[in-house]
C-alpha cells in the first residue's frame, strides 16, 4: 500500500513536470481552459430549454410563436457549442503538438550530448522509440488529458445540478447504477494502464530488433540466417500482439458494460418517471429531458476512463523520456577554453582507462607526438589502439592520468572547439542519405562548393566524383550502399580535408581497400597528413613506414616506441615479430 501511494505521488509530480513544459504557451493554455469552462454548461442548458419547451409551451400554453423562439434559441446554443468544441479541440491539440515539438528537440539535443558509453549499452531502437513513439504518446496529456478531463468533470457537475433542479427523486433513481459504473471504470483504468506499460516495452524491443536486423541484413543473408532471425521476430511480434490484445480485451468488456448500465439507468428512469407523470409528481418535460441528461451523464463517465488511460499512457511515456533526460551521469562534461588553432603537440601521461569497471583497456600509457609529426600505432586486435583516439576526442573519460594538447589538459577545452580541430577517418565510413556534397560538408553552410571541389582535387577524388551521375549532387543511399569501399573512403578523406583540421587521425583507413585503390588512398593520406600532427592506426605495416614514430600496443600497454628502423633492430621485439609475419605472408603469396 505504501508503494502504491508513493507511485501515485510520483505520478502527480510527473504530471506537474509535464504540465510545466506548456509554460511557453501560457496564453494558449489559458484560452483552452476558458473554452472548456464555456463549453461545459452549453449542453445541460440546451437540454433544460427542451424541458421548458415541453412543459411550458406545449403542455401548458401551446404557444407556437414562443415555442419557435425557443427552438431558434436551442439552435443558436447548439451552433455556439459546436464552434466552441471545434476551437477547444484545435487549441488543445495544437498545444500538445507545440510542447512535443519542443520536447523532441530537447531529447534529440540530449541524445547527441551523451557519451558514447550510452550508445555502447543501449540499442538504437530504444532511443528511436523515446524520440518518436513515446513523445507522440505524451501529446495525449494535452489533447485528451488534463484539460479535457477537467472539462468532463465540470460537465458532470453541471448535468447533475440541472437534473437535481428538475427532479431530485428521478435523479436519484437514475444514479442507482452509477456506483457500478465508477467501479467498472476504475478496474478498466488500472488494467489498461498495466497493458499499456507492457505495450510500450514491447514496442521498444521490436524497434531495437528491427533496427539491428535491417541494418545488418547483409550479414543475415550472407550466413543464411533468415529463418533463425524470423523465429526470433515471431516471438517478439507475438509478445507485442498479446500486449495489444490484452488492452483490446478490456476495451471490449468495458464499453458493453457501460452500454448495459446506461440502458439500465434509462429503463429505471422510464419505469419511475412514467409512474411519476401518472401520479402528477414528474412533468412530461422531465421525461423528455432526462434521457438526454442520462446520455450526457454517462458519456463523460465512459470517456473519462479512456481519457484517464490516455493520461496514464502519456505519463508512462513521459517517465521513460524524463528518465533519459534526467540521466546526467552520461552527459559529456564540457570545458570552457575555446581554441581556434592547435600547434598539435599531443601528450598521454600515465593514462588508465576501462569501458567496464575492473576490466582495464589501457594501462599507464605514455607517449608524445610533436607538432607536424606522424605517429603510427600498431598491435593486435583489442590492444587499445582505437581506444586511444576515442579518448583524444573525449568520447570517453579516462580513469586516471592526463591527456593534453599543446600543454593544456583536453578536459579544459570546450568540447566542440576541441573536436572542430581534430578530424577522424574511420575504417567503416558512415555516409548519410543525401548528396555527395552534403556528406562532405555535413550541411555546414560555411563550406562552399568550390572549397569541396578544391579539396577533392588535392585528395585525388575529384575525377571519380565527377564520373558519378549528377557528380557532387549524386544521391548517396543510406550508409553509402551504392558506392564501393574505396569510393566511400575517398569521400571521407575529402570530408576530413575540407574541415582543415590541425590534428588528423586515421583508424585503419586502408585495411579494407584493394591493392589498386590502395595507391590512390595512400596518395590521399600523404596529402592529408602534410604539415599536420597525425595519428595512424594500421594493420598493414607497409603503409606506415613514412611515420615519424611507431608505437606498438599489446594488451593495453605500450610495448615499443621508435622509428621503423629502430624497432626492426630489436630482434625479440613485438614490431619485428609483426613485420616478419606480414613479410612472410606477402612473399608466400
Amino acid at each position: 500500500m505504501a508503494t502504491e501511494n508513493k507511485k501515485k505521488g510520483m505520478d502527480f509530480l510527473l504530471l506537474r513536470k509535464v504540465m510545466e513544459m506548456a509554460k511557453p504557451y501560457r496564453s494558449t493554455w489559458i484560452t483552452t481552459a476558458i473554452l472548456a469552462l464555456v463549453m461545459s454548461p452549453l449542453g445541460p442548458l440546451r437540454t433544460n430549454l427542451i424541458q421548458e419547451m415541453v412543459d411550458k409551451y406545449i403542455i401548458e400554453e401551446s404557444n407556437i410563436p414562443a415555442l419557435t423562439k425557443m427552438i431558434a434559441l436551442v439552435g443558436v446554443i447548439l451552433l455556439i457549442e459546436a464552434g466552441v468544441q471545434y476551437a477547444f479541440t484545435m487549441m488543445s491539440s495544437w498545444l500538445g503538438q507545440a510542447v512535443i515539438k519542443d520536447l523532441r528537440v530537447r531529447v534529440f539535443t540530449h541524445i547527441t550530448s551523451l557519451r558514447l558509453k550510452y550508445f555502447d549499452t543501449n540499442p538504437i531502437g530504444t532511443s528511436t522509440t523515446r524520440t518518436i513513439s513515446d513523445l507522440e504518446t505524451i501529446n495525449s496529456v494535452f489533447s485528451q488529458g488534463i484539460i479535457t478531463i477537467l472539462a468532463d468533470f465540470l460537465t458532470l457537475i453541471l448535468v447533475l445540478a440541472f437534473m437535481l433542479n428538475s427532479s431530485w427523486k428521478l435523479t436519484l433513481v437514475c444514479l442507482i447504477v452509477v456506483p457500478f459504473l465508477i467501479w467498472a471504470s476504475f478496474i478498466f483504468k488500472e488494467k489498461v494502464k498495466t497493458t499499456f506499460e507492457q505495450v510500450r516495452t514491447q514496442v521498444a524491443k521490436m524497434n531495437a530488433f528491427l533496427q539491428e536486423r535491417i541494418s545488418g541484413m547483409r550479414i543475415i543473408q550472407i550466413f543464411n540466417a533468415e529463418e533463425q532471425e524470423f523465429e526470433k521476430f515471431k516471438t517478439i511480434n507475438k509478445d507485442h500482439t498479446k500486449a495489444n490484445i490484452d488492452g483490446i480485451f478490456y476495451y471490449a468488456v468495458f464499453f458493453p458494460v457501460v452500454e448495459i448500465l446506461s440502458a439500465a439507468a434509462l429503463g429505471l428512469m422510464v419505469w419511475y418517471g412514467a409512474g411519476g407523470v401518472i401520479r402528477g409528481e414528474i412533468s412530461l418535460g422531465n421525461l423528455v429531458a432526462f434521457p438526454i441528461y442520462i446520455s450526457m451523464l454517462f458519456r463523460p463517465i465512459r470517456t473519462l476512463a479512456d481519457k484517464f488511460n490516455s493520461l496514464q499512457m502519456g505519463l508512462v511515456a513521459a517517465e521513460r523520456v524524463f528518465s533519459l533526460l534526467d540521466d546526467t551521469n552520461l552527459l559529456e562534461k564540457d570545458g570552457t577554453e575555446k581554441i581556434s588553432h592547435f600547434n598539435g603537440k599531443i601528450e598521454f601521461k600515465n593514462v588508465d582507462f576501462s569501458y567496464i569497471e575492473n576490466t582495464p583497456i589501457l594501462k599507464k600509457v605514455n607517449f608524445t607526438v610533436n607538432p607536424s609529426e606522424t605517429l603510427a600505432i600498431v598491435g593486435s586486435t583489442g590492444s587499445g589502439k582505437t581506444t586511444i583516439i576515442s579518448l583524444l576526442n573525449r568520447f570517453y573519460e579516462i580513469n586516471s592520468g592526463t591527456i593534453s594538447i599543446d600543454g593544456t589538459d583536453i578536459c579544459n577545452y570546450e568540447k566542440n572547439s576541441l573536436r572542430a580541430r581534430i578530424a577522424v577517418v574511420l575504417q567503416d565510413v558512415f555516409l548519410f542519405s543525401g548528396t555527395v556534397l552534403e556528406n562532405i560538408t555535413l550541411r555546414d553552410s560555411g563550406i562552399t562548393r568550390e572549397q569541396v571541389i578544391e579539396a577533392a582535387k588535392i585528395i585525388g577524388a575529384h575525377e571519380f566524383i565527377e564520373k558519378l551521375p549528377q557528380g557532387y549532387d549524386y544521391q548517396v543511399m543510406e550508409r553509402g550502399a551504392t558506392l564501393s569501399m574505396g569510393q566511400r573512403q575517398l569521400i571521407s578523406f575529402v570530408r576530413a580535408l575540407v574541415f582543415n583540421p590541425d590534428i588528423l587521425i586515421l583508424d585503419e583507413a586502408t585495411s579494407s581497400i584493394d591493392p589498386e585503390t590502395e595507391s590512390v588512398i595512400q596518395y590521399a593520406i600523404e596529402k592529408l597528413i602534410a604539415k599536420r600532427t597525425s595519428i595512424i592506426i594500421a594493420h598493414r605495416l607497409s603503409t606506415i613506414r613514412h611515420a615519424t614514430n611507431i608505437m606498438v600496443m599489446d594488451k593495453g600497454e605500450v610495448k615499443e616506441f621508435g622509428t621503423h628502423e629502430q624497432l626492426l633492430k630489436n630482434e625479440n621485439g613485438h614490431y619485428r615479430e609483426l613485420y616478419e609475419m606480414q613479410y612472410l605472408t606477402l612473399t608466400s603469396e
